[in-house]
């Protein structure tokens, strides 16, 4: 009787077989991220998606990076193992609002969040990430006035960071970050009291008050593994925990449960699963197919926002 292979074994098969690069975020589940040609947030694997030579992409995240991706790889087939994966920042952001806005303000600029649909993309000056958010930014002239979306919390944070006041502040949220309750985390720093406070800028400004470092996903990994600290606590999706424990064993990391879960999951990164993975490649299905005008349109920020060192 021959052996079944496992979905691990068929993945790697159909991954040769389709000349196909697996990009994951650092919110997939650890099997995905062992898997993974490349780990990273959303900047990173933005730019990974236009560095490979091969013909498939495949993206286990959320349906909007695996947009960029095909923005960014217009002629390459990039696929998700679960087209319902979306974002709560997305769905707070629909394409016509912003659209509107342009019309009646053409002189402002728009920076707009990753985190948006790729129509919003189209519509917007220029993009940013949790990582560059503040230096994209600083890198618009300060006679401009800007609308940011869309999240709020990240743009509280970046008007902060750079004392612009010409700053208009899209009302969205991320459905983990902002539902962090700071009593938790100072239920976490009184356990925990040796530990430092590390917090992704979505999360709401008292728990940013009280972090030692606020950054992106790759950021806090990057400042948590420099770190002299042996303990932290650590205020975004603890699927983070995987790249800490790998790339520093030796210490120890704590995650906060938010309101909506009791949890500090995104419940949109955990709909991807090997089996679906499996069946993306197999299928190429679901695919990301979008209108060469609205991929056109878009290129224009993604590319501004990748030029900016």
């Amino acid at each position: 009787m021959l052996a079944t292979k496992s979905p691990t074994e068929e993945i790697l098969d159909l991954k040769e077989e389709r000349r196909a690069i697996l990009l994951a975020h650092h919110y997939q589940e650890p099997e995905i991220q062992e898997l993974a040609d490349w780990v990273g947030d959303s900047l990173e694997l933005a730019r990974k998606a236009r560095e490979f030579e091969g013909d498939v992409i495949a993206f286990c995240g959320v349906w909007f990076m695996a947009e960029t991706a095909k923005v960014l790889n217009p002629s390459r087939i990039v696929v998700v193992p679960d087209r319902a994966a979306s974002c709560s920042l997305v769905d707070s952001c629909p394409v016509e609002p912003v659209r509107n806005y342009r019309r009646l303000h053409s002189d402002h600029v728009i920076v707009s969040y990753i985190n948006t649909s790729v129509e919003v993309k189209a519509e917007s000056d220029i993009l940013c990430t949790s990582r560059n958010a503040v230096q994209i930014v600083n890198s618009i002239p300060a006679d401009k006035t800007i609308l940011f979306l869309p999240d709020q919390n990240l743009g509280r944070y970046v008007q902060q960071q750079t004392g612009r006041r010409n700053m208009k502040i899209w009302q969205g949220t991320c459905v983990v970050h902002a539902t962090f309750p700071v009593r938790r985390l100072a239920a976490a720093r009184a356990d925990h009291p040796g530990a430092l406070v590390v917090a992704h800028p979505e999360c709401p400004p008292p728990v940013l008050e009280m972090a030692d470092f606020v950054g992106s996903t790759s950021a806090i990994i990057d400042w948590c593994v420099r770190s002299a600290a042996r303990e932290f606590i650590v205020m975004t999706e603890s699927g983070v925990h995987y790249s800490l424990h790998k790339l520093a064993p030796e210490k120890k990391f704590h995650f906060v449960a938010n309101e909506n879960c009791n949890c500090s999951e995104c419940p949109y990164m955990r709909m991807n699963t090997l089996e679906k993975l499996r069946d993306a490649l197999l299928n190429l299905e679901p695919r990301v197919d979008l209108s060469e005008d609205v991929m056109r349109r878009a290129r224009v920020p993604l590319e501004r926002m990748l030029a900016v060192k």
